[in-house]
């Protein structure tokens, strides 16, 4: 069974392995064994009330129960920009004109911006390349939001998502080479090392302040600006199925979209519902709609996928399925399709 929970100390190796796997460019998920678990203990600190608000984070992983592994990890952080700033490259435009020369030309920029300070984050997404198959991207990537629908009172009005950048198979990034290799002289992997295990005042000192000019960019970084590493292209979708959408920030490191939408407009906190739980054996129809169903318990959340038919907001379970979610007969679940219904 596949199913989501809280992370635990004893996914530690597990994370690590993960991190091994999930190549340059996803920068919350540095291979550093004492980065990693400063994050698992600063997700355990977050769920016990310990934090202030800007270091706040939860962290989930999606555990095949069948071999006790974590083989996914996803993650919100709470309020971005809090404690240290929050960096993005805002797409601008720059006018210059001259009525006696009868000259208008519109410019592309890269302005260097904090805009997103206070936002709540969707980060720190990867799924492991052996279990991407059936559903398991979706469950992991839509279950942060039904834990947002759920315990609101949690997170700010805005949610964003930075999502990964262009880089070829050798790891290298247009964007990178053309803007960030000038002011920074150091390798993509190196800073983009230094930014995952939060080591980022080298991003304050070094980045210009002023406007660049998109022009003066290579080509190929001008290409990649607001698009997504092929292997994101999926996730991109999820996200926009849910309702965020691209408005014109992008990554300094690599030039990949911000997707960012208001949190009361997202598909889940306007459409997810509370219904009972129903026991029942009786084999679940593999042919039904696909729930994405959680137990709203803020301590242990648990939640999973299953087929099944919604009857007078009652929601038929198994015995096991329920004890995995850790529920009972007449317990309430957060329900929502895992799909979102097309409009007639």
């Amino acid at each position: 069974m596949m199913i989501i929970r809280p992370i635990e100390r004893r996914d530690l190796a597990d994370l690590l392995t993960l991190a091994g796997k999930s190549g340059i460019g996803l920068t919350s998920l540095p291979q550093d064994e004492d980065t990693l678990l400063a994050r698992i203990e600063r997700a355990l600190k977050t769920w016990q009330g310990e934090l202030p608000r800007g270091e706040q984070c939860y962290l989930f992983v999606l555990e095949d129960t069948d071999r006790q592994q974590a083989v996914g990890v996803c993650a919100i952080e709470v309020a971005v920009g809090l404690t240290e700033p929050w960096y993005s490259f805002r797409v601008g435009t720059q006018v210059h004109a001259s009525k006696q020369l009868n000259v208008y030309k519109s410019v592309p920029t890269l302005f260097l911006s904090n805009d997103h300070t206070g936002h709540s984050e969707l980060c720190t997404l990867f799924l492991d390349p052996d279990y991407r198959h059936g559903e398991n991207g979706k469950l992991l990537s839509k279950v942060r939001f039904l834990f947002i629908a759920a315990f609101r009172e949690h997170f700010s009005e805005r949610l964003i998502a930075e999502m990964r950048g262009f880089s070829d198979e050798e790891g290298r990034s247009p964007f990178w080479e053309s803007v960030g290799n000038h002011f920074f002289s150091i390798e993509f992997a190196k800073a983009d090392y230094l930014s995952g295990t939060g080591q980022k005042a080298f991003i304050a000192e070094l980045m210009p302040k002023h406007p660049l000019y998109v022009d003066f960019l290579a080509e190929d970084a001008q290409k990649v600006i607001g698009e997504v590493h092929p292997q994101t292209v999926p996730a991109r979708r999820v996200l926009e199925s849910e309702g965020l959408r691209y408005q014109g920030y992008v990554d300094i490191f690599d030039g990949g979209p911000t997707l960012e939408a208001e949190i009361d407009h997202i598909r889940a906190v306007k459409q997810s519902r509370l219904v009972k739980v129903v026991l029942d054996e009786t084999p679940m129809r593999v042919d039904a709609p696909v729930h994405l169903v959680a137990n709203d318990h803020y301590q242990n959340y648990r939640a999973l996928l299953v087929n099944a038919e919604l009857y007078d907001d009652r929601l038929h379970l198994n015995a096991a399925t329920a004890a995995a979610l850790g529920v009972e007969q007449g317990s309430p679940v957060r329900v929502i399709p895992l799909i979102a219904q097309e409009k007639a």
